[in-house]
């Protein structure tokens, strides 16, 4: 198959990684200097509908995945599969379930999925009463999409006021009870009827060891979940996913692509975090390297709305196999960073130990490899064990060298 992939960061490198070790053509728009050695990157916008699609006119391309958030919100998916195209992605109008909280908030109420008590503020007034009548730790949500990181946890009321008044100047805010357990997330990929669940992965938001810190948009992934049982599983797929798509098979929203689901392992029962309508970085990362059978069959079937339910037997991760990816990331990271850092030096990949992947990388105008965002690279270790796993991807991202790079040491320790 020709197949175009769209975006730029490490998940991009991943799919594009794993969908050309099938014998597929692959193009990324725009890609990345990662993706530039396996891939034909096309230096375009993908916020530009009409550029993208002349480009899969150019291209002859038989399947489309798109892997950012934006432009799935934006109505990409809409204006390929009007023009024919086979597309793995939602369209505008489903996409809500991760563009607005808000929206996705009344709906999981509609359908009975359990989540946590939700109250909507939407100025500074219902703010200031929320604050006022609460305590202990609470979160605050932006409804808008935030890269991840438009959350805030805290007790503290004047944190709680400077982050809400931020988030009200130009979108609502969600309140929500502080849920404690053990956090994972769960991928369904979809044909618009049926749905296959792939192996569960654990996210770390926080960007110091201890789960300490803001919200960022991912800083590793463990992959599977060590914790995450068949009972566990039997009750997520019960309670929080079947009656998710029923009610988006009612309200009309099914579509050809991927659900997330954040879920939190509370001690009363799972409960529904969040949902996002595309693979997660970085989570895909390690969900790829341990995935089972073929990944672009698996797509485009889903995007021809052909998807057969025993693909999921298939893409069950092998006995015995983990991941475990850790993010390094520039300095100031996930406040301001700067870009353009001249990258030193990096690992190379170790078949079976370790994988690297780019994340918004390029070359400057002396051919140097430099950052060009927040999250720089994932290191994938892979092992027979989660240890195993954890050992080969810290040794991986030790290797990894530009001026004030960090990566948080602890991931997969504490899952």
């Amino acid at each position: 198959m020709n197949v175009l992939v769209i975006g730029s960061g490490a998940r991009e490198h991943a799919l594009a990684r794993r969908l050309g070790t099938e014998g597929n053509r692959v193009s990324c728009a725009p890609g990345n200097a990662g993706t530039a050695g396996i891939a034909d990157n096309l230096p375009l916008n993908p916020d530009d509908a009409e550029t993208v699609l002349r480009a899969c006119r150019e291209l002859g391309a038989d399947l489309v995945v798109i892997g950012p958030e934006d432009p799935l919100a934006a109505g990409l998916a809409d204006r390929l599969r009007d023009a024919g195209y086979p597309v793995f992605g939602p369209g505008a109008r489903s996409a809500r379930l991760e563009s607005s909280k808000d929206f996705a908030r009344a709906f999981a109420e509609r359908h009975g999925v359990p989540r946590a008590r939700t109250e909507v503020l939407r100025t500074e007034s219902d703010l200031r009463d929320y604050i006022g009548r609460t305590s202990g730790k609470r979160v605050l949500k932006k409804s808008g999409l935030a890269a991840g990181k438009g959350v805030l946890e805290s007790s503290d009321p004047g944190e709680l006021l400077s982050f809400g008044r931020s988030v009200l100047a130009g979108d609502v805010l969600l309140a929500e009870e502080f849920l404690t357990g053990r956090e994972l997330s769960i991928f369904a990929v979809c044909d618009g009827t049926r749905r296959v669940v792939l192996p569960a992965c654990a996210d770390h938001k926080k960007p110091h060891p201890g789960n300490l810190g803001p919200n960022t948009g991912g800083m590793g992934a463990l992959c599977p979940v060590p914790f995450a049982g068949p009972d566990l599983l039997a009750r997520i797929e019960a309670e929080v996913v079947e009656p998710t798509f029923r009610g988006i098979a009612r309200e009309g929203l099914a579509y050809p692509g991927v659900l997330f689901l954040g879920i939190m392992a509370a001690p009363d029962g799972p409960k529904l975090l969040e949902y996002n309508v595309r693979f997660g970085d970085p989570e895909t990362q390690s969900l790829l390297a341990v995935l089972g059978g073929n990944l672009g069959d698996l797509l485009a079937s889903a995007a021809s709305g052909r998807l057969d339910p025993g693909a999921g037997a298939a893409a069950a991760a092998a006995p015995d196999t983990w991941a475990c990816g850790f993010v390094a990331a520039a300095p100031g990271y996930p406040g301001s960073y700067p870009k353009g850092i001249p990258v030193e030096a990096l690992p190379e990949d170790n078949p079976g130990r370790s994988l690297l992947f780019h994340a918004s990388t390029l070359r400057d105008a002396s051919g140097r490899l430099v950052t060009g965002g927040g999250r720089c690279f994932t290191a994938v270790g892979l092992g027979s064990t989660p240890a195993e796993a954890r050992e080969n991807g810290l040794a991986a991202a030790r290797g990894i060298r530009f001026e004030g790079a960090w990566f948080r040491e602890d991931i997969g320790s504490t899952v």
